[in-house]
C-alpha cells in the first residue's frame, strides 16, 4: 500500500478495490446521469427545431420517431432522466433534514434505485408497447 508523505495516511487510488457504500453509487450515478441529460437536451432540440421548421419537417420527425432505433435512444435519454429526477428529489427531502443520518441516506439511495426501476420499466413498456 502506497503511503503519503503529508500526513502518512494510506492513499488508495484503485477504484475498483474501493468498497463504496451505496450512497456513494447514489451520488454517483446522479452525475453521470445529469451530464447524460445534458447531451441528450441537445439531441431533443435538434428534434423540436426539425419539427418546427416546416409541416413536411414535422412530419418526418414524426416517422424518425416511430422506428425502433429512435425509440432505443429515446430510452437511453428517458432512463437517466428518470433517474436523476427521483435521486434530486431525493435531494430536496434531504434538505428538509429528512434522511440526513447514516441509515436514513442508505435507506434513501436503496428507494432512489427501485423506484427509478421501476418508472424505468414502465417507460420501457410505453416506448414497446409490451
Amino acid at each position: 500500500m502506497k503511503i503519503s508523505s503529508v500526513n502518512g495516511r494510506p492513499v488508495n487510488l484503485d477504484i475498483n478495490t474501493i468498497d463504496l457504500p451505496i450512497t456513494a453509487y447514489a451520488s454517483i450515478a446522479h452525475r453521470v446521469t445529469g451530464v447524460v441529460l445534458c447531451a441528450a437536451v441537445l439531441v431533443l432540440l435538434w428534434f423540436l427545431q426539425k419539427s418546427l421548421a416546416s409541416a413536411e419537417d414535422f412530419a418526418e420527425v414524426q416517422q424518425i420517431l416511430l422506428s425502433s432505433p429512435i425509440k432505443f435512444m429515446m430510452f437511453l435519454f428517458l432512463a437517466p432522466f428518470w433517474y436523476h429526477l427521483v435521486a434530486g428529489l431525493r435531494h430536496l427531502v434531504m434538505d428538509t433534514g429528512i434522511g440526513e443520518s447514516l441509515e436514513g441516506g442508505r435507506l434513501g439511495a436503496k428507494i432512489v434505485f427501485v423506484v427509478s426501476a421501476v418508472l424505468i420499466l414502465i417507460t420501457g413498456v410505453w416506448l414497446w408497447g409490451v
